[in-house]
């Protein structure tokens, strides 16, 4: 479970900066957002919702990371993805420009998440 967990994260980071990244390019080029970058804004989200899951599955086993703001920054990654299902205003460009800066900014947290475990 703990391989599981480190594969995910590495998923999480690709993921999300590649959401982030085409979402920002697409806003750039005033395009609506098409299928593929839906998809792959769901699939961020998606790992992102995994990993939390197997990290709790991994704490109810007394795994523990090396320190304790791993918690913290995997927390506030999956409260950075969810914000904007909260807060995105209805128009689709906006709402792009939400969608991918939560992910860029889930990928920064994500990616200091693994770092502290790592420490």
């Amino acid at each position: 479970m703990l391989n599981a967990h480190h594969i995910v994260a590495y998923l999480v980071i690709v993921v999300s900066v590649l959401s982030a990244g085409f979402g920002f390019f697409v806003a750039w080029r005033r395009r609506k957002p098409g299928h593929l970058l839906t998809q792959l804004v769901a699939a961020g989200q998606t790992l992102v919702v995994a990993q939390v899951a197997m990290g709790l599955i991994l704490l109810s086993q007394h795994h523990r990371a090396a320190d304790r703001l791993h918690y913290l920054y995997g927390s506030l990654s999956l409260a950075a993805m969810l914000a904007p299902w909260l807060y995105a205003p209805s128009e689709p460009r906006k709402r792009l420009l939400w969608f991918a800066g939560s992910s860029l900014v889930a990928a920064l947290l994500a990616g200091r998440a693994y770092m502290s475990a790592t420490a």
